[in-house]
């Protein structure tokens, strides 16, 4: 196998096909929107995937209209049943594991914090110790969130290496999730030869999320339904990416982890600092996209507690990876906006997930 090294400075790279071709992959949450989309270009790549996840939730769904399950060994498991995991995962006899599966909303995790830490704490650990003793395994990214950082509320783009936190349920499990995974690293799957790395990256947009309480989904919803669009909070600032922006360096990050093991740790996946904008711009850009719609605008006193600003910092997977953004934030809302468009106009969800891979894989890096 080619020694891919560590990346320099200006490198932009892209998933390698010859690397994937073959390979054996788990993919835990391949039922739900991110999930969906790493699906789909895994089997570009021509790897051999086995999907774990719960059904598909609510209709519709990216995993359904792009038939996802067709693509991959799909098992419906709970990461919260540790045999079933296990005995899958054995089954599999992965070479790579992408761990997805997570309860993902911020506002989910207030409603109900019992199973936001089931899920995300000891399901991390359920998929994490059924990886002791597999002799297959080479590498387990773990994807987990930009707020697991303790949120100081000021204009600071974080590094990996501060502060882990929560004030949200959510939150606070991701950030827990992560000294569970540093753990297993340290105590057990390094010295197994496992190298183990956290994806940590937000805010993602892209076409087929239809998930409750997230900003393009709401939009979508209550467009198409000539309805008003209401926003909580339109000074809030966040690092928002194209879906494909942390799925190419989820795949980059794996491509790594098996050429040099030392690159285990953590990393921040997201735009450009300067490309972190409010929740008030995304909604306009992707209400000039959409072609219409109303807006009723909040003052930023609605609902539970969430952090006004955040935005990470990249120079670690530029520098290592040579992970770098392609598509600046408003193209990547236009591309949404197009394929939420074409979508509803009858064109098939999997052609148009491919037809955006294409035309990421073909575009250069964004300034």
């Amino acid at each position: 196998m080619e020694d891919l090294g560590i990346a320099h400075a200006m490198t932009v790279s892209t998933p390698d096909p010859a690397f994937w071709r073959g390979r054996r992959v788990v993919l835990t949450g391949h039922t739900g929107f991110k999930g969906s989309w790493l699906a789909l270009w895994l089997h570009r790549l021509g790897a051999q995937v086995t999907g774990m996840a719960l059904p598909p939730s609510g209709e519709p769904n990216l995993y359904t209209l792009a038939r996802v399950g067709e693509m991959c060994d799909s098992h419906f498991v709970d990461i919260r049943d540790a045999q079933a995991v296990a005995d899958r995962m054995r089954r599999a006899e992965p070479e790579i594991v992408f761990h997805l599966a997570a309860q993902a909303l911020v506002r989910a995790g207030y409603a109900d914090p019992l199973s936001t830490y089931s899920t995300n704490v000891m399901g991390t650990a359920h998929v994490l110790d059924a990886l002791r003793g597999l002799g297959s395994v080479r590498a387990a990214v773990m994807v987990t969130t930009d707020k697991v950082y303790r949120n100081l509320e000021r204009a600071y783009p974080y590094r990996e290496d501060d502060a882990l936190g929560g004030h949200d349920p959510y939150s606070a499990s991701k950030a827990a999730s992560e000294l569970v995974i540093a753990s297993y690293r340290d105590a057990f799957l390094a010295e197994q030869g496992v190298a183990v790395a956290t994806a940590r990256a937000g805010n993602v947009i892209g076409g087929g999320d239809w998930a409750a309480d997230r900003l393009i989904p709401d939009a979508v919803r209550a467009w198409q339904a000539a309805q008003a669009l209401p926003i909580r909070r339109p000074q809030a600032i966040r690092p928002w990416q194209h879906v494909l922006e942390p799925i190419s360096a989820y795949l980059r990050l794996a491509e790594c982890l098996c050429a040099t093991p030392a690159v285990a740790g953590a990393y921040n996946f997201g735009p450009h600092t300067h490309e972190a904008a409010t929740v008030r711009q995304v909604v306009e850009w992707a209400r000039q996209a959409y072609g219409s719609g109303d807006i009723q605008w909040g003052d930023g006193t609605e609902g539970p507690h969430e952090a006004a600003w955040l935005a990470l910092e990249i120079a670690q997977a530029r520098t290592v990876l040579g992970v770098q953004p392609r598509w600046g934030l408003q193209d990547a809302i236009m591309r949404t906006m197009a394929w939420y468009r074409q979508q509803q106009d009858g064109t098939d969800a999997r052609a148009l997930c491919e037809a955006d891979i294409v035309a990421f894989e073909s575009t250069g890096i964004s300034s």
